[in-house]
């Protein structure tokens, strides 16, 4: 690449703090990339593989996580537009044997449902262990008998990885196509995304990033003991994996309205944009409005598309910012990269790009009742018990496993640690709380998802909690 001025502006400051984040955070290895206004930048740091020492290269790839999310809506659209789908439509119109553990409630819910996080499909951690060709088969099937619902279809927003595999399992039936073979067939070729695949066996062929976690008593950087997730969670980000220089292809193709890089046309302006719009809105500043597939930040009056995806040790992000012709796409390998992410995020819009960003929250509360809070929540698999501590809300989040193979999975996913010291918050108004002990400005950002909001109070007690875009429910 020759010389510009985002390669000579934005590659040195990019470089440096990755730098200085990844010694003093014992982030392992880091990449980021950055496409503004017809130039583009990649910046790669340390280290891919601490157990075999390669390299982290600009071209190393790494597990899209729940940035895949946005891939599997841009295959829903595409299948709309092809007269296959119906957005209002049940999804049991094309899925019939799609049903959940309450009797009835999968009828109500529509394709639209499952791309904007508002279907109420209770599963964020159901992980089925299966593979191959039946594996999102085998997924909608477990959902019959392990799973319930949190709340009426379109009543609520929280974040759904069950929506966006069975959304997975509806693109097979409607086309007749594997979710990876549709996923490399309709998006990755067309978006120019050539060096990306859909499974563990394809990325051994190249060079490709694996995670890690803090050992809990050397806070030293160690290898996860799993790669990837079960290929039940292909389309909610269990196993697609490329390249920055693939995502941000595939971040140009939605500033383009839908046209790739390579000039394919990948989906219509008009699918673009319904996936920009707002299809629900929390009004709760740690919870941005949802389009389709991407979650939509608020910097002050420039909207940020976005959306970050967890990996077994391994944190990615793709945020585009349409206004300002702006891709940003990063990929760490240790959780607490996405702090690095954050920042430089923040870094582009602010300084690069020079878009204000004002103070989400600028005090904490004062007098505010916490009684209405103070209760047990549960989801699929997960407890919160909520009481006061001096003055606080202090939570305890119990991790309580369906059987053995659910407890395996998320307890490898987890890097081995399923519990968590309890957590206090402060009060900044009523329904909304800060952790104790964090600067404000932390929130300004894509961290505002650590703020934890109440929701629905009837007669004095809230009926859902709301934590990193989740809910869970008053028991």
């Amino acid at each position: 690449m020759e010389n510009n001025a985002l390669e000579t502006a934005v590659e040195a400051q990019i470089r440096h703090q990755i730098t200085d984040y990844c010694e003093t955070a014992q982030v392992p290895g880091f990449v980021a990339g950055v496409h503004h206004a017809g130039e583009q930048v990649i910046v790669a740091h340390g280290t891919a593989n601490l157990a075999t020492g390669a390299p982290m290269l600009a071209d190393t790839g790494f597990l899209f996580g729940s940035v895949t999310k946005v891939l599997t809506t841009t295959l829903v659209l595409q299948q709309a537009e092809r007269g296959r789908l119906d957005l209002d439509a049940p999804v049991v119109a094309y899925l019939p044997e799609f049903a959940l553990a309450v009797p009835g409630a999968a009828d109500k819910i529509l394709v639209r449902h499952l791309i904007s996080h508002t279907n109420g499909i209770d599963a964020d951690l159901f992980f089925p262990d299966a593979k191959g060709r039946d594996a999102l088969k085998t997924y909608v099937a477990g959902l019959a008998s392990g799973c319930g619902t949190l709340f009426e279809p379109g009543e609520q927003l929280s974040y759904s990885n069950g929506g966006m595999i069975v959304a997975g399992r509806l693109l097979e039936v409607v086309t007749g196509t594997p979710f990876p073979e549709l996923l490399e067939r309709e998006v990755y070729a067309p978006a120019g995304m050539k060096d990306s695949s859909t499974s563990a066996e394809q990325a051994i062929l190249r060079g490709t990033a694996v995670g890690h976690f803090p050992d809990p008593e050397t806070m030293e950087a160690k290898v996860t003991g799993m790669f990837t997730l079960p290929d039940t969670w292909g389309p909610a980000g269990g196993t697609p994996i490329g390249t920055v220089a693939d995502l941000l292809a595939f971040g140009r193709t939605h500033l383009a309205g839908g046209v790739s890089p390579t000039g394919e046309r990948v989906l219509s302006a008009e699918s673009v944009a319904l996936m920009q719009r707002v299809s629900y809105d929390m009004e709760a500043p740690n919870t941005p409005p949802m389009g389709l597939g991407w979650v939509l930040y608020p910097f002050g009056g420039t909207t940020v598309l976005a959306m970050s995806g967890a990996s077994p040790g391994g944190v990615s992000i793709l945020c585009v910012v349409p206004e300002y012709d702006l891709v940003f796409t990063a990929f760490g390998n240790t959780p607490g990269a996405l702090m690095l992410q954050d920042q430089l995020l923040q870094w582009l819009l602010r300084d690069h790009l020079g878009v204000p960003i004002p103070s989400l929250i600028t005090e904490v509360g004062q007098d505010v009742d916490l009684t209405p809070y103070v209760g047990t929540y549960r989801s699929n698999q997960l407890r919160i018990d909520v009481t006061i501590v001096d003055g606080e809300l202090e939570e305890r989040t119990t991790y309580e496993p369906a059987d053995a193979s659910q407890e395996r999975i998320f307890t490898e996913f987890a890097g081995g640690t399923t519990s968590a010291p309890p957590q206090r918050y402060v009060a900044i108004r009523p329904g909304l709380f800060a952790p104790a002990g964090y600067p404000l400005e932390t929130f300004d950002g894509y961290l505002r998802l650590l703020l934890v909001s109440y929701h629905d109070v009837r007669d004095g007690r809230a009926r859902f909690r709301n934590g990193g875009g989740r809910l869970t429910r008053r028991a």
